[in-house]
């Protein structure tokens, strides 16, 4: 019976086998990532070619234009005084009139494929921006679960020193977090940085809308520019709470919030009511961070997906923290979406934590209740 047991070297091997196979597949999607990247910046570099170009097109089609209406002019001229112009003058003309009329058409036909090709670019490359942030999202989720398989390994080995799996352990925090540092920086290269220079862009062409072009066209084009830095302002903004709200620290988990919910309906439209019960006392702050990022990941769930108009989130400070998040949106089947929610899971894990509980209640076309229980731990600070 013992000679069938598995002892402890063969546990680390299989557990290794398994890390293994969860490194190659991470690997597997970095390649992608890179390959996706490496594509996106191409297709960037394509992009602005194109918009110079088209910025040409339009200062030739304008000369065009201009000289095609001198030449009408002449020939009608011409037309109406025939008797003081020879044939060949008169035919001359005529040609010259023609040959402006066929470069003006062409180069409007030439335009119009610039353009194509240019907003063909821009579909692409928002398909692109979608699944480096889904890579780079399943490469950290791998990550997580590399931390686990370490841990396991080294919990399990009781061969293996105790200088050596601390040694260990502390590689693969540093790993994280340079894993970390690294998609915080790509987000912020390719999201606002990205923006803001398309902006520069924007306003050169904008000022040449100004002054060659309909006022029309140029309310339009300041338009997407208004649009374009407000998507590079929300990006800033969503990379500086998902690294860690400031206002925490300083003011507490309930201004903190109230600040992040009135920012939130603002932009998006959304009417949000916010309702405190008790006394609001700072709490240890794992626990204020832990149902910040509890309420944050439900109103973008709610944003993202909910399609709700009104939503209220209420706190109740008792013996135990009580969190409401209810929406009017068009709700969800529970049972199909909880397996594949990451949003969901990380909730979880974050109560599971701090020996929380949580509960899912939605209807479709109804709207969807979250509730959340969790004991204060450690007590008020």
């Amino acid at each position: 019976m013992p000679d069938k047991m598995i002892n402890n070297a063969q546990l680390d091997t299989i557990l290794s086998k398994m890390i293994g196979t969860v490194e190659e597949s991470k690997n597997q999607i970095f390649d992608i990532n890179e390959q996706s990247r490496q594509f996106y910046q191409d297709l960037m570099k394509e992009l602005e070619l194109l918009r110079e170009e088209i910025s040409e097109i339009i200062d030739t089609e304008e000369l065009l234009h201009k000289k095609l209406k001198s030449a009408r002019q002449y020939l009608s001229h011409v037309s109406s005084n025939f008797y003081q112009y020879t044939e060949k003058q008169i035919q001359k003309a005529y040609e010259s009139a023609n040959t402006t009329q066929i470069e003006h058409v062409k180069i409007l036909e030439r335009e119009q494929n610039v353009r194509r090709r240019r907003d063909d670019i821009e579909k692409k490359l928002t398909l692109l921006s979608k699944t480096i942030e889904r890579s780079e999202s399943l490469i950290t989720q791998i990550s997580v679960v590399l931390d686990y398989l370490v841990f396991d390994v080294k919990s399990m080995s009781s061969e293996i020193e105790e200088s050596k799996q601390k040694q260990e352990f502390g590689l693969r925090l540093l790993e994280v977090q340079e894993e970390e540092r690294k998609r915080i920086s790509r987000e912020i290269h390719d999201g606002p940085a990205q923006i803001l220079a398309h902006v520069t862009m924007k306003a050169d062409i904008i000022e040449r809308v100004i002054q060659e072009r309909t006022t029309e066209e140029a309310v339009h084009e300041v338009k997407q520019l208004r649009n374009d830095v407000q998507s590079a302002l929300d990006e800033v903004r969503r990379i500086i709470y998902d690294i860690r709200p400031m206002a925490l620290d300083d003011l507490g988990l309930m201004p903190t919030l109230r600040k992040y919910i009135n920012g939130i309906s603002e932009r998006h439209n959304l009417d949000i009511n916010f309702t405190v019960i008790g006394e609001e006392l700072r709490m240890s702050p794992k626990l204020e961070i832990a149902i910040f990022r509890i309420v944050q990941e439900a109103l973008n769930n709610i944003i993202k997906h909910a399609r709700a108009k009104n939503a209220e989130v209420k706190i109740e400070i008792r013996d135990k923290i009580r969190l409401i998040i209810k929406d009017n949106g068009v709700g969800f089947n529970v049972n199909e979406t909880k397996k594949g929610s990451f949003g969901l899971i990380g909730m979880e894990e974050r109560l599971e934590l701090l020996e929380g509980t949580i509960e899912i209640d939605s209807v479709i076309n109804k709207g969807t209740t979250i509730f959340v229980q969790v004991p204060i731990i450690d007590g008020l600070s």
